[in-house]
């Protein structure tokens, strides 16, 4: 099975948002939520995805032939790819019953352990979706990366001690789901963190964490003020504010103020493996993919997870093959052009 088969799967299945696109890039589902669009005038996700077609590979076979490796060593954990799928949450109401949350976590991320990667699972209202999603994953020996919403510290901190039992090796929390109409109600308040507020969510977390949803230069010098050991440059997908740039316009700079000192992820608008090695040259150490994702497992299940992951990897090791890259290392902004 290809991708293109998962799709044609996964079409009349993922409800009348989501059209399974061949490429998705944001203009079919253009302001559909419920359903997997972007807020606003929806051009967020497909200034997202048009980021990536701006910058281009430069070709290089005058090389040393070897063997290509597309290896990833993170927090103790080695990955065939450095692609993780995203988390994606609600997926009843932005796509079809067909799933609920627990059971597209169960499948995602059984089929990311097959596929030699690794998945990010969300969080949600109900506190059923986080118990779940971590006891799955400490079924998966602890290959996920739970995902929790900026909550009032408490349940914050009652969501780590459950992080911690599933033997996660790294915790994410999405700061930029501040923008989402349920945290905004929330009540006590949910949503926006002080850089104090979250070191101490940080010290008590019992493994490496994680900020998704920084998209400047100053976010990331708090994230790094506030003890994270990873961040992912990201506008959610464009699903919390409209008007902002892509993240592959942010990603250099951010980069160049991180100068390694923690993990650098990216997401938004990533669909081929040539993309991911326009963002690794770029200064990401890994991607998130997640709407293809869902089309992966509503398509074919953890079979369709495996075939996406295969898809993008195989053309990530094409490209580093094809540009004078031998392994992740060696992959830098000499390769790329615009």
């Amino acid at each position: 099975m290809n991708f293109q088969e998962v799709l044609n799967k996964s079409r009349p299945l993922v409800g009348p948002h989501c059209k399974a696109c061949l490429i998705c890039d944001g203009r079919a589902c253009c302001n559909q939520i419920p359903g997997p669009g972007s807020k606003g005038s929806g051009r967020v996700a497909t200034r997202n995805y048009e980021g990536w077609q701006d910058v281009f590979v430069k070709m290089d076979t005058i090389v040393p032939k070897g063997k290509i490796d597309t290896t990833l060593t993170l927090f103790g954990k080695t990955f065939k790819y450095p692609i993780f799928a995203g988390p994606v949450g609600a997926v009843a109401m932005h796509y079809s019953d067909l799933y609920s949350d627990q059971t597209f976590y169960k499948t995602l991320l059984a089929g990311a352990k097959k596929a030699g990667i690794c998945a990010f699972t969300g969080d949600g209202m109900d506190p059923a979706i986080m118990i779940d999603a971590c006891q799955e994953i400490k079924n998966q020996d602890g290959l996920g990366v739970p995902t929790i919403k900026p909550w009032p510290k408490e349940i914050v901190l009652e969501k780590l001690e459950l992080v911690k039992n599933s033997k996660a090796f790294m915790v994410a929390m999405d700061i930029d789901a501040a923008g989402l109409p349920f945290l905004k109600s929330f009540t006590p308040p949910a949503g926006r963190k002080s850089v104090q507020e979250l070191k101490e969510i940080i010290d008590a977390s019992p493994v490496p964490f994680m900020l998704k949803g920084i998209m400047s230069e100053e976010g990331a010098i708090k994230a790094l003020e506030a003890g994270a050991k990873a961040i992912v440059v990201s506008n959610h997908g464009g699903r919390v504010l409209d008007g902002t740039p892509s993240s592959a316009s942010v990603l250099e700079k951010i980069a160049k103020v991180v100068d390694g000192k923690m993990k650098i992820f990216v997401d938004g608008g990533l669909r081929s493996g040539v993309d991911i090695f326009k963002a690794l040259a770029m200064g990401a150490d890994a991607v998130l993919v997640a709407r293809p994702f869902v089309n992966a497992v509503y398509g074919a299940g953890e079979e369709g997870v495996e075939v996406l992951v295969e898809t993008l990897g195989q053309e990530l090791k094409d490209t580093m093959e094809m540009c004078g890259a031998s392994d992740l290392a060696s992959i830098d902004k000499t390769m790329i052009t615009r």
